[in-house]
C-alpha cells in the first residue's frame, strides 16, 4: 500500500532531519559538530565569501555556538573529516572514506579520458607522475609551488601541475591536508587519512547498499533520481539493481507538493513515515540560509516541497539578474518567505542589507521584520562586524 505524506508533514520532517527545527540544545563543540556533519552526510565547500564561506554558514545555521576552529581541528588535526567530491567539493566524515575508494576507481577512468582530451594527451601522464613524485619526496604542496608552469586564469585554464594535483586528489592518491586562506594544501592520502580508514575494503554490493540506504536515511523519502544525486556515487544501473532487490523492503510513499500538485511517488525506509508524523513543528523564527544548505540544495526538490525557486546569479550578466550577485534564502519556520541581498562589508565594519524580497503571498509585517532583524543581528556577530546597516529602499 502506498502511503500519502502531506506537504506539511514532509516540510516538518525535513526541518527536523536537517537540524533546523530548533530542538537542538547545548553547545556545538568538536564531538557535536562531527555528529552534525555525519547527520547531514556532507557539507558543501564553496569559494564565494560574501557573508561567510558556505560550509561555515551551513554549520552556524544549526547552532550559533558553532566555532570555526573546531571544524579546522576535525579536518586538520584529528582526521575525523576529509575533503573530497560528492556532487561538488565537500567536507565528509572520514568514516566514509572506505566507500569513496569505489568513487576513486571510477573517477580514474572517467577523468583520465576527459582531462587528457582537454589538457592534451601528450605529457599528461608525465605531469601526474612528476607531481606525485614531488609530493612523495618533499611533502605537502600548493598549486602555486610549481614555479615555471603556465599560470592559471580559470577552471579550464589550469596550469599542468594544477590539473595533475586536482586529478590526483579527485582520484584518491592525494588528500587535502589543510587550507591556507582558501588554497588547498595537498599531501599523500596515507599521511592525511587515519590509517584505520585506509585499510578497510568494502565489496561492491556492500558499497551500493550503503550508498542507497544512507542517502534515504538523510533524505527521509526520495525519488530514484534524488537517491542517485545525493552522494553522486552510483551509476544508474547500480541504483536500479538495488531498488529491484529491495523493493519488498522499501515503503512506497507519495509526497504532496506545496501547491497542491499531484503527489510525487518516492521511496522510504521502514519507520520513516512514523518519524515524519512525530517530527516537532519548527519555531516561528527567521533563518537566513546558505544557498548551498542541504535543505534547499536540490533546487527541484525545494521548489516542489517549499515552493521556492532559487538559482545562483553569479554567472548571470548584471543587467539580466532578477535579484543579485549572491542572495540568501530566508525561511520562517518551515516556510520559505523570501530572499535577501546582504554582505559583510569589512571596510565599513558592517553587515550591509541591500534588499529583501518577500516570496509571492508573503505579506510584510512588523512580526516578520522584527524576526528578520533578530536573525541579521545573529549573523552580524557571526561575521564579526560591528553593526547592521540597511540601505535605503531595502524592503522591496
Amino acid at each position: 500500500m502506498t502511503i500519502l505524506i502531506s506537504n506539511a508533514v514532509a516540510r516538518r520532517h525535513l526541518m527536523s532531519l536537517y537540524g533546523l527545527d530548533g530542538t537542538r540544545s547545548g553547545p556545538m563543540r568538536k564531538d557535536e559538530l562531527a555528529a552534525a556533519i555525519d547527520m547531514l552526510g556532507f557539507v558543501q565547500v564553496d569559494s564565494v565569501n560574501v557573508l561567510e564561506r558556505a560550509h561555515h554558514h551551513i554549520l552556524f545555521s544549526r547552532s550559533q555556538t558553532y566555532r570555526r576552529q573546531d571544524l579546522r581541528h576535525l579536518l586538520e588535526k584529528s582526521g575525523a573529516l576529509f575533503e573530497n567530491w560528492t556532487h561538488d567539493a565537500s567536507i565528509i566524515p572520514s568514516a566514509f572514506f572506505p566507500y569513496w575508494q569505489h568513487r576513486f576507481a571510477r573517477e580514474k577512468e572517467r577523468l583520465r579520458s576527459r582531462w587528457k582530451s582537454h589538457f592534451g594527451a601528450e605529457g599528461f601522464d608525465d605531469d601526474i607522475a612528476r607531481v606525485l613524485d614531488r609530493v612523495t619526496t618533499n611533502g605537502p604542496v600548493m598549486a602555486r609551488d610549481f614555479e615555471g608552469d603556465r599560470p592559471s586564469t580559470g577552471w579550464w585554464d589550469w596550469h599542468p601541475s594544477k590539473a595533475a594535483l586536482e586529478y590526483l586528489w579527485r582520484t584518491g592518491d592525494l588528500a587535502i591536508a589543510r587550507r591556507e586562506g582558501f588554497q588547498k594544501v595537498y599531501d599523500l592520502t596515507d599521511r592525511v587519512i587515519p590509517g584505520h580508514h585506509l585499510g578497510e575494503r568494502i565489496d561492491p554490493d556492500a558499497f551500493v547498499d550503503w550508498a542507497c540506504r544512507q542517502a534515504l536515511v538523510r533524505l527521509g523519502f526520495a525519488t530514484r533520481g534524488e537517491i542517485a544525486a545525493f552522494w553522486a556515487l552510483l551509476t544508474p544501473q547500480q541504483l536500479d539493481d538495488w531498488l529491484a532487490r529491495h523493493r519488498d523492503e522499501l515503503v512506497p510513499v507519495r509526497v504532496e507538493g506545496i501547491a497542491g500538485d499531484k503527489p510525487r511517488a518516492a521511496y522510504a525506509l521502514p519507520g520513516t513515515v512514523e518519524s515524519a508524523h512525530a517530527a516537532p513543528g519548527s519555531p516561528d523564527k527567521v533563518r537566513i540560509l546558505s544557498p548551498f544548505d542541504p535543505l534547499l540544495r536540490d533546487r527541484a526538490r525545494a521548489l516542489r516541497l517549499f515552493g521556492f525557486h532559487y538559482r545562483i546569479e553569479i554567472f548571470v550578466p548584471e543587467a539580466k539578474r532578477q535579484y543579485g550577485y549572491y542572495v540568501y534564502p530566508v525561511m520562517r519556520g518551515d516556510r520559505a518567505v523570501g530572499r535577501i541581498d546582504v554582505k559583510a562589508e569589512r571596510e565599513q565594519d558592517a553587515l550591509v542589507v541591500r534588499a529583501f524580497w518577500p516570496e509571492p503571498g508573503v505579506r510584510p509585517s512588523k512580526a516578520l521584520t522584527s524576526r528578520l532583524e533578530t536573525e541579521l543581528e545573529r549573523l552580524r556577530r557571526f561575521a564579526g562586524v560591528g553593526r547592521v546597516l540597511f540601505e535605503d529602499g531595502w524592503q522591496r
